[in-house]
């Protein structure tokens, strides 16, 4: 049965840091992160919603479970978005020592930060065509 449930409605990040006391609270409208900053974590949406951008373009709004910032964490790379709260927004911030426990004890979640890396990755390919092509 539950290889009938798609992978991103099995796992949900927001579940393994729903009890976090140490979470980041943002307003609406408040930024979390700005393009180009550094950064040395990612953080884990567990309420409201974000937006996304990227050259001051919105390419994605995500909500609870989403995974933000995850590549500044895995290559030490400067900010590729921006994120900013649609609604108030918390999150749980995952650092270093942290994000490397996790996916050496969870392949699932492991499995989960590549699959969001991979989805995102087709659909700036998929923009960047549509925006090539109009």
């Amino acid at each position: 049965m539950a290889d009938s449930i798609p992978f991103s409605k099995r796992m949900n990040p927001a579940n393994l840091f729903s009890h976090d006391s140490d979470t980041i609270n943002l307003a609406p409208g408040e930024t979390l992160f700005t393009e180009g900053d550094s950064g040395d974590c990612m953080y884990v949406l567990l309420e409201g919603s974000v937006d996304v951008l990227v050259g001051g373009k919105s390419v994605e709004q995500s909500e609870r479970g989403a995974i933000l910032g995850e590549l500044a964490l895995i290559d030490q790379s400067p900010r590729t978005a921006t994120i900013i709260a649609k609604d108030s927004a918390k999150l749980a911030k995952v650092d270093e020592r942290r994000f490397n426990f996790l996916i050496s004890q969870n392949a699932f979640f492991a499995t989960h930060v590549m699959k969001v890396m991979a989805d995102r990755l087709r659909h700036m390919n998929k923009l960047q065509a549509e925006s090539a092509n109009s």
